[in-house]
C-alpha cells in the first residue's frame, strides 16, 4: 500500500510517501480501505514536532479518515465487509469521563494516522458513518464535528434562545455554528473576513464581526446581546482570545477551550474579570465513541452536511497540507483515494 510517513525530522520537507505492505487485522480488529481523510491544525503541530518533540520513529500523520471494512480479524463482529466507517480519534475513549491512560491512544500521535491506503484498527474504536453524507464530508467528522458536538451538545447544553460565539470559520467553529442553530440558539461568528462572514451567514450565522476592523470583538458581542453577553463561546484561539471571549460573556456563562491558534499559554490571563462573570472554563479534548455515535443520530435526522473547503487527490496530500498550513480555508480540507 501507498503511505506518507513523517520521518528524519520534522516539518513538511519530512513528509514523504513510502509504499508498505497492507496490514492484517488482528483479533478484534477491522481492515480499512480509507476512502478520504481530512485535516487538522494538530496535524501541522504534529508534523512540526510541537506534539512528539523527542520522537524519532516514523509516523503516518492524519488523525481524521472514513473508509470501508474489507477484511476481519479473529472475532471481529461489530461490522460486516462492506461497511462505511470513520475511526475515533481516542481510539480507547468510549464512553464517560477520559482517563489519562487515554491519551496513549490517539490517532495521528502518538498512534499512527490515516493517510494511507489502508488501516488495521480495533473495531471498538470505530463507528458508522451517516449514509447521505460523501466520504471527504464523512471524514471531517472525528474530531472537528466531535469537538464543537462536545462543547455545544454534551458539555455546553446549549439551549434554545442563548447566544453562542464561535471564533474563525475553521472546521471546529463551522460545526459547532451549524450544532448550535440545530438547538434554536443565535450565532455570532467572528472572522478576519468579511467574504467568510457572509458564507457563514449563509449557513445560519445571525451575527458577524470582522476582529480586524473591530478588534475590540468583545465589546461587539456586548453591544449585540444588550450588554448581557454571550451564553457560550467556543475559544480555538487559546492564550490570544481568551481574555476577550472572558470579557464578552454573561455572568454564569461557559466558554470551551477547544483550540490554540493564536497561542498555548495564556500569561496575561485577566482573573479577575473571570471572577466577576463567573466564568465557566471547560476544556475540550474531542470525545469519546459514544458521543460520536449521538452526533451521527443528530446529524442523520437533520440532514446536516460538513462544510468542505476543498478536496485533493491522494498523490497531491503535500499540497493539502500546505493548504491547511497558510490558515486560508473555510471548513474542512478533505483528501480522497
Amino acid at each position: 500500500m501507498k503511505a506518507y510517513f513523517l520521518q528524519g525530522g520534522f516539518g513538511l520537507d519530512h513528509v514523504r510517501e513510502a509504499d508498505r505492505p497492507i496490514p492484517s487485522p488482528g483479533p478484534g480488529q477491522a481492515l480499512i480501505r480509507l476512502r478520504a481523510v481530512t485535516l487538522n491544525a494538530r496535524d501541522i503541530g504534529v508534523i512540526e514536532g510541537f506534539y512528539e518533540p523527542d520522537r524519532t520513529a516514523p509516523l503516518i500523520p492524519v488523525s481524521d479518515g472514513v473508509g470501508e471494512v474489507v477484511a476481519l480479524g479473529e472475532g471481529a463482529s461489530k461490522f460486516a465487509v462492506g461497511d462505511r466507517v470513520a475511526a475515533i480519534f481516542t481510539q480507547s475513549w468510549t464512553a464517560g469521563e477520559p482517563t489519562r491512560a487515554n491519551w496513549t491512544s490517539t490517532l495521528g500521535s502518538p498512534l499512527d494516522g490515516l493517510l494511507a491506503e489502508y488501516a488495521a484498527l480495533p473495531e471498538e474504536g470505530l463507528v458508522r458513518v451517516p449514509e447521505h453524507l460523501t466520504d471527504a464530508e464523512a471524514a471531517a467528522l472525528p474530531c472537528a464535528g466531535v469537538t464543537a458536538w462536545h462543547a455545544i451538545a454534551e458539555e455546553g447544553r446549549v439551549g434554545a434562545g442563548e447566544t453562542v460565539v464561535v471564533q474563525g470559520t475553521g472546521g471546529v467553529s463551522l460545526f459547532a455554528l451549524q450544532f448550535a442553530k440545530l438547538q434554536g440558539a443565535r450565532v455570532v461568528v467572528t472572522s478576519s473576513s468579511d467574504e467568510k462572514l457572509a458564507r457563514a451567514k449563509a449557513l445560519g450565522a445571525d451575527y458577524g464581526i470582522n476582529y480586524k476592523t473591530t478588534p475590540e470583538w468583545d465589546q461587539a458581542v456586548l453591544d449585540y446581546t444588550n450588554g448581557v453577553g454571550a451564553d457560550h463561546i467556543v475559544d480555538v484561539g487559546g492564550g490570544g482570545t481568551l481574555n476577550r471571549s472572558v470579557s464578552a460573556l454573561k455572568v454564569g456563562g461557559r466558554i470551551s477551550l477547544v483550540g490554540l491558534l493564536s497561542g498555548a499559554s495564556a500569561e496575561g490571563f485577566a482573573i479577575v474579570p473571570a471572577i466577576l462573570r463567573k466564568a465557566r472554563l471547560q476544556a475540550i479534548n474531542v470525545g469519546s465513541r459514544k458521543m460520536f455515535e449521538r452526533m451521527n443520530r443528530a446529524i442523520g435526522q437533520h440532514g446536516l452536511r460538513p462544510v468542505i473547503d476543498r478536496a485533493y487527490p491522494f498523490e497531491r496530500s503535500i499540497d493539502a497540507l500546505r493548504h491547511l498550513a497558510e490558515g486560508s480555508y473555510f471548513g474542512k480540507i478533505a483528501i480522497e483515494f
